[in-house]
């Protein structure tokens, strides 16, 4: 049976690899997938450099109440909905009609 090597990593690395959990929405597992981690690695990592760090603004901040948007905010989240929506129906559209063209029923 072959052994595998153990990798190791520079403090460096793994310091932007647990800032790079900490400045995203993703969740741990998702960024250790992405660097090519176990998600158990790097929740240690984060746990290690996490103990004795003050509570990051983002964390200090009540979860339970959400923050009412600005009127020029929900301006252009309504703007971005309705162009979502628009786009939607072409990308349906293009959708049907190259099935149309390629003899496929929908």
């Amino acid at each position: 049976m072959e052994t595998r090597q153990r990798r190791s990593f520079t403090d460096d690395y793994k310091r932007q690899a647990v800032d790079l959990v900490a400045s995203s929405v993703r969740s741990v597992g998702s960024v250790a997938k992405e660097l090519g981690l176990r998600d158990s690695v790097l929740r240690r990592w984060v746990e290690q450099r996490g103990a004795g760090r003050e509570p990051t603004a983002a964390s200090r901040r009540p979860t339970t109440q959400a923050a009412l948007p600005s009127a020029d905010q929900a301006a252009e989240i309504s703007r971005l909905q309705r162009e979502n929506e628009r786009l939607r129906m072409e990308r349906d559209i293009l959708k049907k009609s190259i099935a149309i063209f390629a003899g496929v029923r929908t």
